[in-house]
């Protein structure tokens, strides 16, 4: 796995930062669905830099955040047991700092 999932399931780890990873709990249906909408909207933001089109930007860009709102992956975390929103943070400073030393071990 090119970017190693934590244990608990809720971050992939890359180059050394924690990101939210989306809610395993979705349905495969509402998944693809949620990441049709992503690589689309992504594709739109592409598009409107070529064509410096602000306004398109703008549009594409908020489509991509409700696309990773919808997966789980911004806006309010997905776990229930209280545990804090560790995204975006150092893996290094983080509870999962021994993990990620072990799982290196382990891949060699």
């Amino acid at each position: 796995m090119k970017h190693p999932l934590t244990p608990d399931k809720r971050y992939l780890v890359v180059r050394g930062r924690l990101w939210r990873a989306a809610n395993p709990a979705l349905s495969p249906e509402v998944r693809k669905a949620c990441v049709d909408r992503l690589m689309t909207a992504r594709r739109a933001v592409r598009d409107a830099l070529r064509s410096a089109d602000d306004e398109a930007l703008a549009h594409a860009r908020t489509e991509v955040d409700q696309a990773k709102v919808a997966l789980g992956e911004r806006g309010p975390v997905w776990w229930t047991d209280g545990a804090p929103d560790l995204n975006r943070q150092h893996v290094k400073k983080s509870p999962y700092a021994d993990w990620l030393e072990r799982h290196k071990n382990e891949q060699g």
